[in-house]
């Protein structure tokens, strides 16, 4: 007799479970770790509570720090993952199907992290709640920050819906229903975009910030997530391959080196533009520019910060246009790392500091991050990835037959396809 389905709801969460805690010494070494450092960093968000944003180096003048920073890079590291949707669904790549998953999952990784990146850079958390529809006030549609909580958390939802109904019916033994996943699945790639692009809107739209008044950031938002999200798949599908035995093809990882190229020129090339607009035009972004770039009055806090970024990013790009980057899963994973480290300082410290220096009264006002800060994020960062990993193993035991409802010996029909690839 089939089980009903709360007792394979129950069988598919136990056995999730079980194989979420289950593995090797260096499943347990990895896993120890990262717990480890998200509790240092939840105990360093406890103190930064209890004693307020004393503990960390914002001020008046430089409001928005590396918890904010961080935030933006997460956006578009979720959605940099819908470049994996593309080209499964729109051009029916079937290679992509057996992966998608991937990107989703670490779509839904990301934005969490993205979502306690916001939380621990409040003053206050426990007045969230003035924000609930009800209880407090949204200041929906006027509020761009509204329109980014919207956005975030549909983004959130969607992926979890799509995760969540792929491995269920997976671990079932049945054929997925297109109409239940595929349309949200397409949903996903216009709400990606939007998530970058509102976020961008939240910076260029503050007329008081005039480093952060143009119209190419949320273009190079987008372009720069599609390099970011992309490469860090490829990191993640070569831990996967590595570690598991779920079968993945080279189809996969050279789409998206081909997407990562054509990527990574056009944010060079944005960023190469707004620089020749800044320093050969002048205007009001030239302060910040400047400070940025080359220092200014004695004052260089984030110039080693830009510089190593581009240098990165250059080098990164270049890397993945040898051809070593098809055969050579060692220089694909080099030039990975330089991009998304790149991308991380260039969006963060970059990006998001010398926008308040100098500040409105014209003052330079430096800012470093505090130990306090780079704990808390360290353990955002390091739970962000704890989920990663415990998803990550989870669907490959789904994907390879390890989690079933009813296991047998004399199952004669292959299973179906990793992600519905009859749509």
């Amino acid at each position: 007799m089939k089980a009903t389905g709360v007792v394979s709801y129950y069988r598919f969460l136990r056995q999730a479970l079980h194989i979420a805690t289950e593995g090797g010494w260096m499943f347990y070494a990895w896993m120890f770790a990262a717990t480890a450092v998200a509790l240092v960093g939840a105990n360093a968000w406890a103190v930064q509570v209890r004693d307020g944003m004393i503990r960390t180096n914002m001020t008046d003048h430089v409001s928005w720090g590396l918890y904010i920073a961080n935030f933006t890079f997460c956006v578009g590291l979720a959605a940099g993952g819908v470049m994996m949707v593309i080209p499964a669904y729109l051009y029916h790549d079937r290679d992509m199907h057996d992966v998608v998953i991937i990107g989703e999952i670490l779509a839904i990784a990301a934005i969490i992290m993205s979502t306690l990146s916001v939380v621990v850079d409040l003053g206050r958390p426990d007045r969230f709640w003035h924000l609930i529809p009800g209880i407090g006030k949204l200041n929906w549609p006027i509020s761009m920050l509204t329109w980014d909580i919207i956005v975030l958390n549909g983004y959130l939802l969607i992926n979890l819906h799509v995760v969540g109904y792929l491995l269920y019916t997976r671990f079932q033994g049945k054929e997925p229903n297109p109409k239940w996943y595929v349309p949200f699945v397409f949903l996903s790639i216009f709400w990606a975009i939007s998530i970058h692009t509102v976020t961008a809107f939240l910076y260029c739209g503050l007329g008081g910030r005039p480093f952060w008044n143009t119209a190419l950031l949320a273009p190079r938002f987008l372009a720069s997530a599609f390099v970011s999200g992309p490469a860090f798949i490829l990191i993640v599908m070569r831990v996967v391959r590595v570690g598991s035995d779920l079968p993945m093809s080279t189809g996969p990882a050279r789409v998206l080196v081909q997407i990562i190229r054509v990527a990574a020129v056009i944010n060079l090339l944005m960023l190469f533009s707004e620089l020749f607009t800044l320093f050969y035009a002048g205007g009001g972004h030239l302060a910040s520019a400047k400070y940025l770039f080359f220092g200014d009055h004695g004052k260089h806090g984030l110039v080693a910060w830009i510089w190593s970024a581009v240098a990165m990013n250059i080098i990164g790009t270049a890397l993945f246009f040898t051809p070593a980057a098809l055969r050579r899963s060692s220089t694909r994973i080099v030039a990975c790392v330089l991009c998304v480290v790149g991308i991380w300082i260039e969006k963060g410290m970059g990006l998001i500091i010398p926008g308040f220096i100098p500040s409105t009264l014209h003052e330079i006002v430096e800012y470093s991050p505090s130990l306090t800060e780079w704990k808390v994020t360290a353990g955002i960062w390091a739970f962000g990835l704890l989920l990663l990993t415990v998803m990550l193993k989870v669907s490959v035991a789904v994907f390879t037959n390890k989690m079933m409802l009813e296991p047998t010996n004399d199952s004669t029909t292959s299973p179906p396809a990793a992600t519905g690839s009859n749509s």
